[in-house]
């Protein structure tokens, strides 16, 4: 990825935990990578295709003349999350918010924090099976599309599909969503429950009827565990439902355990399941 550099960019700012150093202020030097594609600058030669970095050095003075923020570690992620915001082009930013002035009492040269943020592209599986199906989706896909720190983001069909897994209870509207977030994948993770609870999402059976799930599939490429979330999804490769939606979005999108495409796995399950639906029907 291509890369913008601005170094010690010199801000007098109002940083701090003492009462001094907002009143007082002091310098602190700003250094970022602005990570994008200059391809198209370089061949054509044209501003509107890159990032104006003038245009970046007065923000990030301005930012940080306007805002007051304790730790310079706040400072740094709200400085970077509004440079995203703000320059469409940006995909990452690193930065390096420079302290050389702290009140430590001890002899230094300096004391930074250095952090990195960018879009991550992620994949969601969206089904409803309660009420009025195609509204929750509907409604679940506006609310995550105005969530401000989301952007670009498509939707498939809905696919009225059977249930997986408990059988005994209505058909599915199923589909999926791809888009552009800065949310990490737990805070997407809170988000996501915070949605389908304004839906009136309750968890009484597993894999039960409900009025909205929603679910991720992929964020980025990367291989994800935690206590409550497992990324890739553990079990895509089994569920129609969710292939064959996303093999409209992404069907060249390589799975990062499996090796295969979204399109290699929804045709692979799509013969296995048209083989057991044979087995069955010649017994």
């Amino acid at each position: 990825m291509d890369r913008i550099k601005i170094t010690n960019l010199k801000v007098f700012a109002h940083h701090g935990v003492f009462l001094e150093e907002k009143a007082d202020g002091q310098d602190f030097y700003v250094n970022a990578a602005l990570y994008l594609d200059c391809r198209s600058a370089g061949k054509n030669d044209e501003l509107e295709a890159s990032v104006d970095y003038g245009s970046v050095c007065f923000f990030i003075t301005e930012y940080l003349k306007e805002h007051t923020f304790q730790l310079i570690e706040a400072a740094a992620e709200h400085l970077v999350e509004a440079l995203l915001l703000r320059f469409s082009l940006l995909s990452k930013v690193r930065l390096e918010l420079c302290k050389p002035h702290a009140p430590i009492g001890l002899p230094f040269e300096n004391v930074s924090v250095e952090i990195e943020r960018g879009w991550h592209t992620v994949y969601l599986s969206v089904g409803s099976n309660m009420g009025e199906r195609q509204q929750y989706l509907d409604n679940a896909a506006a609310e995550i599309r105005n969530h401000p720190l989301v952007r670009n983001l498509t939707q498939s069909s809905w696919l009225e599909t059977k249930p997986y897994g408990y059988t005994n209870q209505a058909d599915f509207l199923n589909g999926c969503l791809r888009l552009e977030t800065l949310l990490t994948p737990e805070e997407l993770l809170d988000f996501l429950h915070e949605t389908e609870a304004r839906a009136g999402r309750e968890r009484k059976i597993v894999w039960g009827p409900r009025t909205l799930d929603l679910d991720i599939l992929f964020y980025d490429h990367e291989i994800y565990e935690s206590s409550d979330l497992v990324i890739p999804h553990a079990d895509m490769a089994n569920r129609l439902f969710v292939l064959e939606p996303l093999a409209k979005l992404c069907p060249n999108y390589r799975h990062p355990l499996l090796g295969r495409t979204v399109r290699e796995m929804y045709e692979a399950l799509l013969a296995e399941s048209g083989e057991q639906k044979g087995e069955q029907n010649a017994e």
